[in-house]
């Protein structure tokens, strides 16, 4: 596994709209190692590909000891709001208020090319949408409803 560089904003990668994955084989599941190892280096909840410079549609999540790895996710069903505060890696020292869904259903693939579901609630829904935003080159400054 390897520390990946985390790109800032000004990158032209973080404003693009990623791929899909086509090949699930070794270099997907190094990757997605390499990308939870990176996150967890730099104390992020959450890491998609474009942020290391992959334009492939792949994020990871880690809330307590539950990691998620997500590979062609979309969102399929949200329902109520949630105002709170966030962050990015990609945007260091910089935070602000967001609206975002209360609950999301996600579905996409694991590293295996398995279909996977997950139902996320508070900071698991803001983190879903702000991961996937970032495969859509959606920066989460571009939600603001507060700055900070």
């Amino acid at each position: 596994m390897a520390i990946r560089k985390i790109l800032t904003e000004e990158s032209e990668f973080l404003h693009k709209k990623c791929r899909p994955v086509e090949n699930f084989d070794e270099k997907l599941s190094i990757l997605i190692d390499d990308m939870f190892e990176t996150m967890e280096k730099a104390n992020g909840v959450g890491l998609a590909a474009p942020q290391i410079g992959i334009l492939r549609r792949i994020a990871v999540i880690k809330i307590g000891s539950e990691a998620i790895e997500l590979v062609n996710p979309k969102i399929i069903e949200v329902s109520g709001t949630q105002k709170e505060e966030e962050g990015c890696l990609s945007c260091p020292n910089f935070s602000g208020v967001t609206l975002r869904p209360m609950q999301v259903l996600v579905e996409g693939y694991n590293r295996l090319g398995e279909k996977v579901k997950y139902l996320g609630r508070g900071l698991k829904a803001r983190a879903f949408c702000h991961e996937i935003d970032h495969l859509d080159g959606i920066l989460f400054k571009s939600r603001l409803i507060d700055c900070k």
